[in-house]
């Protein structure tokens, strides 16, 4: 479409706020924007999705992310959860690599402290690493660019068809709709929104755990230095934009009652744009990580990383984190990561293919991170060498994720 004839159907479609003709961001920016096909599409740019997408970009995939708000790191930054963990287990360290050195270089350049790992601990909250979240995007959007990530804010997918051996995406966003073709999908959106509109099936119980909206009263608010308030938002259900509305609402509206009855005389000095939400749906995976694996540290014949952290499920009256026997740290295996009766496609992050109580300590950003690392290695060799991750050689996947520093468990 020519220019002067795009700016006319612009013009004609403003009025009722519609989106505009079928066009790229190639045909309305300067610079040539998006490409219109990839090797890897990875679609949500929080904790797990913005590393799959350095992995895969590193491993010289052709990478795009699609984020719909406007800004990397989901919960740990928009959420306003600024302290991850957990990276170390029993005075070791067991997940490391892309979104470690994220994490350690936001709290070097902040002037941070991080906490002594070397003294094992039963509370959990001690090895977990203050940071900086707004420094910690400002990272994480640099590290992709350096890859050679395509970004693609305020975007979120439409559709998605399978297309010969990979997909086709139909992404829309404020004066943008557009196709993206790609070979190979990761699904990094918390609630596995992707495999949802692909009619693979999910798990899901009828109650969720509550949401969290955090904000801080005060004299002042101290990133990298402190945690902020929360109030739980029950009911918290990221599933639409109906139910995260809701949810959003009923955080502010709770934090008010809070601050008017007296939690603080003190002024409103920071508020999280969205509330935080801890479980939706999970993909029904080729495996299905069970509590009884969890908690007795079962190592999977296709492990790919590992995670620790304390069975963790939050209710209306309040959480309990029941600690993991001394010495016992988890693994996740690739099969988790992909959904049943699929290719081409995987998940990284809480969605990953568990039960309740287990996802419950897998849902964290260190195993979220790992997860996410993992699956951007086994998407971009899989994209590279025509085939789907489950037909990969193993070992390949994890001489790869090793080159780029993640620890690997040993079967």
């Amino acid at each position: 479409m020519k220019r002067r004839s795009l700016l006319k159907a612009a013009s004609a479609g403003a009025g009722a706020m519609a989106i505009g003709p079928l066009v790229t961001h190639a045909e309305v920016t300067p610079d040539g924007g998006v490409p219109d096909k990839a090797d890897v599409v990875v679609v949500g740019g929080g904790t797990a999705g913005t590393i799959a997408a350095i992995q895969a970009a590193r491993a010289g995939a052709k990478t795009v992310l699609i984020e719909r708000g406007s800004q990397l790191g989901g919960t740990t930054t928009v959420g306003g959860v600024a302290f991850p963990g957990l990276f170390h287990a029993w005075g070791k360290q067991v997940i490391a690599g892309i979104g470690w050195d994220l994490v350690r270089t936001s709290v070097e350049l902040d002037g941070g402290k991080l906490p002594d790992f070397t003294k094992p601990t039963g509370h959990h909250w001690k090895l977990q690493v203050l940071i900086n979240p707004y420094l910690y995007a400002a990272l994480a959007e640099e590290a992709c660019l350096k890859a050679g990530v395509t970004i693609c804010y305020y975007e979120f997918p439409l559709s998605v068809k399978a297309d010969n051996d990979g997909w086709m995406v139909e992404c829309a966003g404020p004066g943008t709709r557009r196709m993206l073709a790609c070979k190979q999908l990761i699904d990094c959106t918390g609630g596995a929104d992707v495999v949802g509109m692909l009619k693979l099936p999910r798990l899901r119980e009828k109650e969720t755990q509550p949401g969290s909206m955090l904000f801080k009263v005060g004299d002042s608010f101290h990133p990298g230095r402190e945690r902020l308030h929360a109030v739980y938002v029950h009911g918290a259900d990221s599933s639409t934009s109906v139910t995260r509305t809701r949810a959003t609402l009923t955080g502010r509206q709770t934090m008010l009652k809070k601050i008017r009855k007296g939690l603080s005389r003190r002024r409103l000095v920071q508020m999280q744009a969205e509330a935080s939400f801890r479980e939706s749906h999970r993909i029904n995976g080729q495996t299905v990580i069970t509590h009884k694996d969890y908690v007795s540290g079962r190592l999977f014949a296709d492990a790919i990383c590992y995670a620790y952290y304390p069975v963790d499920l939050h209710t209306r009256s309040g959480v309990r984190p029941k600690q993991l026997a001394r010495g016992v740290v988890p693994t996740i295996p690739l099969s988790a990561l992909i959904p049943k009766n699929s290719r081409n496609i995987m998940v990284a992050g809480r969605s990953v293919s568990s039960d309740r109580l287990a996802n419950s300590g897998l849902r964290v950003q260190a195993p979220c991170m790992a997860m996410g690392q993992a699956a951007g290695a086994a998407a971009a060799l899989a994209a590279q060498r025509k085939t789907t991750p489950l037909k990969l050689p193993l070992e390949d996947i994890r001489s790869l994720l090793t080159k780029h520093g993640a620890i690997v468990p040993k079967t």
